[in-house]
């Protein structure tokens, strides 16, 4: 990848800059002496080989790094971590140096082979795989402890000396992809292959799980306006709609498995060889020798864990289940004094507050969710896994566990105990409508808000500063560093799960769910754009083959819709009358219905799950 250098640039600065090391203020020189040797040893010595350069930004006392490295050693590195790249004949092989004359796109000096954010990951991976040799301690801090094969960076930030460590925008690049991505307002598809080249696998597959989901919505609500104004008050037709759902929400799930896999085939990633994963930075135990690497790590004993995951974890979720249980019968409540205020008093106030206890509730949903969420990343890092696949499963279950009961219960109650599909139509609205608000305001609006009004501060700060370097780099490094961190694409599946929830399990007693859900979704999809190219630092590149343990979540969720709808099937009055003579009959025929879609979603979803590790 070529270096543009610019007019201001300094002219020891011979290198791209493509990751920015920031230490504490109070880090001692005798630890950045130290870590700087480290980065640009050769390999042979224990080093990295990529070059880095202390960057002085201001009068304060900041210690800023930029790292980057030669041609042939990303090259090099391209070949270490097993990057896939499509060949002269279309194929797609890993990255092999000496054969490098036999891949696509490849020019004689190789410069712009790889991407910025291929070289970025690789540098990232070069520097996380920095590991110590004879050091006992970090220089300068006797009591942050080293041991043969610890990674150096993990314990830089465990013991505070290491503040941050982020890829830099690429801005030429970041404000093409910017006008085809969002500053255009138009109906078209989203340039994911721009997106997946720009950020990563990671991002580029949830971009186009959004943009599949939006057209998967599509027909649902197409079917759904008219459903909407002709049968609205007649709930005994939701026979139809209630089947298509059924059928619906197992079909979609199918497809995107092979949309996905045709995506991320084409960018080199479900063929890409699983590097063995590395101990969690948090991870913490007695050191002792893995018995598959040979190296020292720390070791934790797996019944310690389990014990903390029953003993402690398990009841904790419960007691918040029974919370969620117990903000639902107040809910509940509310409204039935809401309803007997409305027949005493029959005004215009009294039939507005009917939607009083919903939005109400809705609010305390999100609220609920959010400091639920908090409780279960601290309660998950103390259980003490040792891997992040470990830790996000474990995390994943916690969430979802307690979101389905908090968001679900209501509607499951009112359908299934009360039998009131007005309010289960009313509270569906309320719930997807008001969650729908508030998700894009605090996800948007606000960290947009913050962030520029932090870049004008920084801005100002920048053209007051009197040094001696790149103005430009110094600009934009002040400006990402104070950027918030993206902390991956956890909660935004989330979201989309809930949304897969409310259109698949109750969407035929409210057929403007789907049309909620396709509007949530569009402007999701700018508000995400936004968020990623001006709120947030770039994230490093990661490599995935699939959108993960949530491609189980979602198949499982799609099992609770089938049993749903075959249940509003069974208790509708149209299907009731083929089996007037025979109640039993009636409750087989369900029953089997529900046995063939769950069995089928069952084998797909364990087959989905053979290939994440759960």
């Amino acid at each position: 990848m070529k270096r543009h250098l610019s007019k201001l640039d300094p002219p020891d600065l011979e290198f791209q800059p493509l990751v920015v090391i920031e230490l504490a203020k109070d880090a001692k020189e005798e630890t950045r002496e130290w870590l700087v040797k480290k980065i640009r040893d050769k390999k042979k010595d224990g080093g990295t080989q990529l070059l880095i350069k202390p960057l002085v930004i201001s009068n304060d006392e900041e210690y800023i790094y930029v790292v980057g490295g030669s041609t042939k050693r990303l090259l090099l590195g391209a070949e270490s971590v097993g990057m896939v790249k499509e060949c002269i004949d279309g194929s797609m092989k890993p990255f092999i140096y000496s054969n490098r004359k036999e891949y696509k796109d490849w020019t004689e000096d190789g410069e712009n082979f790889l991407s910025m954010a291929d070289c970025q990951y690789i540098i990232k991976y070069e520097l996380d795989n920095l590991r110590a040799q004879d050091e006992k301690n970090i220089p300068g801090y006797p009591n942050s402890k080293l041991y043969p094969g610890k990674s150096i960076f993990r314990r830089l930030k465990t013991s505070g000396i290491m503040i941050q460590v982020f890829p830099l925008h690429d801005k030429e690049e970041l404000k093409r992809l910017r006008h085809q991505w969002y500053l255009r307002i138009k109906l078209a598809f989203q340039p994911i292959d721009q997106i997946q080249h720009y950020f990563g696998d990671t991002l580029g597959l949830y971009f186009a799980f959004l943009e599949y989901f939006t057209m998967a919505l599509i027909p649902m609500a197409l079917i759904g306006i008219p459903y909407y104004f002709f049968d609205w008050e007649d709930y005994d037709k939701y026979v139809i709609f209630a089947t298509f759902n059924l059928v619906w929400s197992t079909v979609i799930l199918e497809v995107w498995k092979r949309l996905s896999s045709a995506m991320t085939y084409r960018w080199g990633s479900l063929i890409m060889k699983r590097k063995f994963e590395e101990p969690r930075p948090g991870f913490h135990g007695v050191l002792g020798i893995n018995p598959v690497t040979g190296r020292k790590e720390p070791i934790y004993s797996s019944f310690k864990r389990q014990l903390r995951i029953y003993l402690v974890s398990v009841p904790f979720v419960c007691v918040c289940l029974y919370l969620a249980i117990y903000v639902m019968m107040i809910y509940f409540d509310l409204e039935h004094w809401a309803l007997a205020y409305h027949q005493e008093q029959q005004s215009t106030f009294s039939n507005l507050l009917l939607y009083v206890p919903s939005i109400i509730y809705a609010v305390v949903i999100e609220i609920l969710n959010r400091i639920y969420k908090i409780a279960a990343e601290f309660l998950t890092s103390w259980e003490n896994h040792r891997l992040e696949s470990s830790y996000q499963n474990h995390l994943v279950l916690k969430v979802l566990v307690f979101n389905i009961v908090n968001c679900f219960a209501s509607l499951f109650y009112i359908a299934f105990v009360m039998c009131d599909m007005k309010l289960l139509r009313q509270s569906l609205a309320t719930l997807l409508i008001t969650s729908q608000i508030l998700n894009q305001f605090v996800e948007a609006l606000l960290p947009y808000w913050l962030q520029k009004r932090s870049s004008r501060k920084i801005k100002k700060k920048v053209k007051s500063l009197n040094v001696d370097t790149d103005y430009t780099l110094l600009e934009q490094i002040h400006l990402e560093k104070d950027m918030d961190t993206y902390l991956g694409t956890f909660d935004d599946y989330l979201e989309l799960f809930l949304l897969f929830g409310y259109v698949s399990l109750f969407s035929c007693v409210y057929p403007l769910a789907a049309i909620f859900a396709v509007l949530n979704n569009l402007t999701e999809m700018y508000s995400d754009a936004l968020k990623m190219c001006r709120v947030y630092k770039r994230p490093f590149s990661q490599p995935s083959a699939n959108i993960g343990v949530w491609m189980l979540a979602f198949e499982t969720m799609g099992i609770i819709a089938v049993v749903t709808n075959c249940t509003l099937l069974g208790m509708s009055s149209q299907v009731s009358t083929l089996f007037q003579d025979s109640k039993r009959d009636l409750i087989l025929t369900v029953a089997a219905i529900e046995n063939h879609n769950s069995l089928q979603q069952k084998r797909d979803t364990f087959e989905t799950s053979g290939k994440i590790m759960f």
